[in-house]
């Protein structure tokens, strides 16, 4: 079932909590920078910041997107994540339901 490479991407951020979590998701897709955001409440983060440890509650966001909206999406979360310096990864989708991956890619067109 899996489709060839795609031009797809799954992006992950984190937020501080489910209210902020839903501005951003429902900023990204109203603004198709992403087709769909799932939130997961309830992660805990430990990391190092400016030199001292950190130990926080958070709620993740996976974000389904096209490549070339990702420098728009991470520009987007920049602007409206409370974070000095939010989380943006970009992981490539090298497959998958091929009706679903095309809804991504009709989703997020510009």
């Amino acid at each position: 079932m899996a489709a060839p490479e795609t031009e797809l991407c799954a992006v992950l951020t984190t937020a501080p909590d489910e209210g902020i979590a839903a501005m951003l998701a429902r900023t990204l897709v109203e603004e198709r920078l992403a087709a769909c955001v799932n939130l997961i409440p309830g992660a805990r983060s430990i990391y190092r910041w400016q030199g001292a440890l950190q130990d926080d509650s958070e709620v993740v966001l996976i974000i389904k997107s096209h490549r070339n909206r990702t420098q728009a999406l991470a520009a987007r979360i920049k602007d409206l994540h409370p974070y000095e310096l939010p989380e943006v990864l970009v992981l490539p989708v090298s497959g998958g339901s091929a009706p679903y991956l095309d809804w991504i890619a009709t989703e997020t067109r510009e």
